[in-house]
């Protein structure tokens, strides 16, 4: 589905926010660890989540989990666990092409048994489930947090032990995240330097889940695009567990306050500024904000240096490509700098499209990046506009709400 939108001069709206997948799918992992003991309450109501759901309900056979790279590293870990049941994991061929030889050379370690379908370090991955042994074992914290918390998740499941992190970290923030729930779903875990040491067992405590932090991204980037606005997002903690908290202070820098009450936060505009939030800002422990913090960034004309970015090159698509491709398309010459820096100083080109079309890459989060550049770029076309059901199913209804116009073109 392609999507021509129209922005409002001025956006008042209240937004229900959807509940955080990434909280959701850890939960919804230690909850069938634990029997289905404790129940989660709220789980996000999107592709990611589904999946989870799905494939935590199968006893064996073919599983697909389609694009969703974290319920591939969860339930990889998940199935080792379960002994009798012979699984096949596989995905989209995008993610045929996202590695994962770290978690299983990590879970191999503790007794796993897991065999590569086709090229090796990578899905599709048969899996049979044994009595797997607790333990310690060494893994590198510069590639994906996420092999890290499937790890963390089912130690307690097979007897405890520790994670010894080398190298640079990246995502810290998801691995506290996990951390978080298992310690609120009854698991000991304990940070201790670089070693994460973990206990036996979990209590199977039930489990609410929270707004999603990540999905508060582009909003804030509206406020920031029409600051004569007023922006209430529902869900929303000011003691959050989630890294992607960092807008609040993101917006800061741009003028924009956050005001909580009970129900979420109110985005208040009227001392906006629109300074440059930093020359420099490091987005290795927050990187889902990169996308709508690099574009709008762009959109205000202010330069930027991002680093610690190389993990946007493995999610659901290139992602520092994706953003260097589809910038240019509104006139901004985005630079890539190596593995792990992006930037913008200023270039421009002209822009040839009337009415830009914005390509989505198959990726949820670049949908959301690019809809608030309508504001500038009236008639802003994004194809492919229903990949947004991965993570927020409700954002172009969203977008209505606060005064867009949405027309359908195909």
């Amino acid at each position: 589905m392609d999507l021509q939108l129209s922005a409002p001069v001025r956006a008042t709206a209240t937004i229900a926010l959807p509940t955080s997948k990434s909280i959701s799918n850890r939960a919804l992992l230690i909850a069938a660890l634990c029997g289905d003991r404790p129940q989660v309450l709220r789980p996000a109501l999107c592709d990611d989540t589904a999946v989870m759901i799905e494939a935590l309900s199968q006893s064996g056979g073919h599983i697909n989990v389609g694009a969703a790279g974290t319920a591939m590293r969860f339930l990889t870990a998940y199935f080792a666990t379960r002994e009798g049941l012979s699984v096949t994991l596989d995905g989209v061929e995008r993610m045929r092409h996202r590695p994962i030889g770290l978690l299983v050379d990590a879970l191999r370690s503790l007794g796993a048994s897991i065999e590569y379908l086709g090229q090796e370090g990578y899905p599709p991955l048969h899996i049979t489930g044994k009595a797997m042994h607790g333990g310690d074992v060494v893994m590198d914290g510069g590639t994906s947090s996420q092999f890290i918390s499937a790890v963390m998740m089912v130690l307690p499941a097979i007897g405890g032990g520790s994670i010894r992190l080398v190298g640079d970290i990246v995502s810290m923030p998801y691995i506290h995240m996990t951390a978080a729930v298992m310690s609120d779903m009854g698991a000991h875990v304990n940070f201790t330097g670089d070693t994460i040491t973990i206990g036996n067992g979990y209590t199977g405590k039930d489990y609410l889940v929270e707004g999603d932090w990540s999905a508060a991204a582009p909003w804030y980037a509206l406020a920031a695009l029409l600051p004569q606005s007023q922006l209430t997002l529902n869900g929303l903690n000011a003691d959050s567990i989630q890294g992607d908290r960092r807008l609040v202070e993101l917006g800061r820098q741009l003028g924009i306050a956050s005001r909580f009450d009970a129900a979420g936060v109110t985005l208040d505009t009227s001392h906006f500024i629109g300074c440059c939030c930093s020359a420099f800002a490091d987005m290795s422990a927050t990187p889902d904000l990169t996308m709508s913090w690099a574009v709008l960034l762009c959109l205000l004309e202010r330069s930027f240096r991002m680093t610690g970015v190389r993990t946007l090159r493995l999610k659901e698509s290139d992602r520092a490509e994706a953003l260097r491709e589809e910038l240019s398309k509104l006139g901004y010459v985005l630079k890539i700098e190596g593995d792990d820096a992006i930037s913008w100083y200023g270039e421009k080109t002209p822009v040839t499209q009337e009415a830009p079309v914005i390509d989505t890459h198959g990726d949820h989060r670049l949908a959301m990046a690019f809809a608030p550049a309508a504001v500038r770029f009236p008639g802003l076309i994004i194809r492919d506009a229903d990949v947004v059901s991965k993570s927020y199913p409700g954002y172009w209804r969203h977008l209505e709400q606060c005064g867009f116009t949405i027309t359908a073109l195909n």
